[in-house]
């Protein structure tokens, strides 16, 4: 293949020659082999095979081929303000979007946002994305998040939400079970429903769960989130029976140990979103916890609003951030880690499989034959830091980054090739972006745009609930 081909739909594909990362539950890696795709699912895994006349060939040679990346919690819809909130806090990002600016964007923002959002993921080698879009005000923005997805080339699960309502009070639209309908089955498009727990005793988010439940459709849900969402949402998920194996909690930072022992007991996973609970304060990043309990664990990157789109950042803080806290842990008590429990090889199966299981795909996350076909090849012929490449799964989590994602495929189509996305125009996708950036700053004010990028929330502001449907507070998320 050159850099400018794209192999036409169904033509086969093979990688020769790669360090392949199947990811099964022994870890294996097989070295110098290929991976065969015929249509969209893997063919065959081997070394020196016969492949179809007429075969793509691919030089994986010195290269790392692993499943795709499945990033299970990302606000898309937001991409556009890539970078605006560097600084922000967790109270100032709830301010700008809950509070004060989020209702400004128009159906072609969120689709802007989105679409800028899915090359992003593609182009670093994130093939499955949850779109955990709540800015869907109206059933006009819903379809634009749902026709930017379904326009671009990966694979995507739309987690619908607003923000700016009551679960009660949008699920029970018929316009939301229409857009259900309208999309159930799709298999680059699966639907979630997104929403939070508040606490409130009145338990105010049970007719969404029960249309959630009537729909067939998993929840998920922002969880031990330090000022917003902690025990008594979780306690009140339980006691109704609303927490399952298909229920996503996303953070979980700020949890207490019957939370915990809550989620493992209904066979629940905890979205991980590292980089966002180290920087924006929703607890300390809880692996080292959720390893306790057997939490199954996925991750996800949040927000490009504050953090980078890629699942290669999202390993590597979350070694760091595990490891920091069980050395921290021993200090405390006088002994020092000799042997890391965490180890490379968990985090990237967190990157790929983990997601994959979370969302219910075995078909994804796993490089064997009669998967789905979505794969990455790691490749940097031009960079120094791509050799030698003696311990493969440290290499992804310590190493790698998203330059070095030579190739993509999703559903056994070729959409990212040396180094390039392929059949994209990036510069219509630019002026997308720009026409949603000069809305939004005329809207929010030139003066208050500048200032949000610096915020100066008064006290009034740090907010036990950014959720304007209900006057709860929850004691139990401050003073433990």
């Amino acid at each position: 293949m050159n850099s400018h081909s794209d192999v036409p739909p169904g033509r086969p594909v093979v990688l020769r020659g790669g360090t392949v990362l199947t990811m099964d539950a022994a870890h294996t890696m097989l070295h110098d082999a290929d991976v065969l795709v015929i249509d969209d699912r893997i063919a065959t895994v081997g070394s020196g095979l016969a492949v179809p006349e007429g075969t793509a060939e691919i030089d994986a040679r010195g290269g790392i081929v692993m499943p795709g990346m499945v990033d299970t919690h990302r606000h898309m819809w937001q991409t556009a303000m890539r970078g605006y909130g560097a600084d922000w806090t967790l109270a100032q990002y709830f301010v700008w979007y809950y509070l004060e600016h989020g209702h400004h964007f128009r159906p072609q923002d969120i689709h802007a946002g989105n679409t800028l959002a899915a090359l992003e993921a593609i182009e670093a080698g994130v093939t499955t994305m949850v779109d955990w879009s709540h800015g869907l005000r109206t059933p006009e923005h819903a379809d634009a998040a749902a026709d930017a997805l379904l326009g671009s080339p990966g694979r995507y699960v739309l987690a619908y939400g607003d923000i700016q309502h009551a679960p009660a009070e949008w699920t029970a639209t018929p316009e939301f079970r229409a857009f259900v309908e309208r999309h159930r089955g799709n298999d680059r498009l699966g639907l979630q429903v997104a929403f939070d727990v508040t606490g409130d005793p009145e338990f105010p988010e049970r007719p969404a769960f029960e249309v959630a439940r009537e729909l067939g459709l998993p929840v998920t849900t922002h969880a031990g989130v330090w000022g917003a969402t902690g025990d008594h949402g979780i306690r009140l998920m339980h006691e109704h029976g609303f927490m399952g194996p298909d229920t996503i909690y996303v953070h979980a930072a700020s949890l207490s140990e019957d939370s915990y022992q809550r989620i493992a007991a209904t066979g629940g996973s905890v979205s991980v979103s590292t980089e966002s609970e180290q920087s924006a304060g929703q607890g300390h990043p809880p692996t080292w916890r959720l390893r306790a309990y057997d939490i199954p664990v996925s991750l996800s990157m949040d927000t490009s609003v504050w953090w980078s789109g890629d699942l290669f950042s999202a390993m590597r803080t979350t070694l760091g951030a595990d490891r920091s806290r069980e050395h921290l842990e021993a200090h405390l008590k006088g002994e020092t880690v000799t042997h890391a429990a965490l180890r490379a090889p968990q985090v990237v199966e967190w990157a790929t499989r983990g997601g994959a299981r979370a969302l219910g795909r075995d078909d994804l996350g796993r490089i064997a034959p009669g998967a789905k076909a979505d794969l990455v090849l790691l490749r940097n012929d031009t960079s120094p830091v791509s050799f030698p490449l003696l311990n493969p799964y440290g290499h992804v989590a310590f190493q790698a980054q998203r330059a070095d994602v030579h190739t993509v495929l999703v559903d056994g189509r070729v959409v990212k090739y040396d180094h390039r996305l392929v059949g994209v125009d990036l510069a219509a996708v630019r002026r997308d972006i720009e026409a949603t950036i000069e809305h939004l700053r005329s809207s929010v004010g030139e003066d208050a745009w500048q200032a949000g990028m610096n915020p100066d929330i008064p006290e009034s502001k740090v907010l036990d609930n950014p959720y304007t449907y209900t006057d709860f507070r929850d004691a139990s998320t401050r003073g433990r």
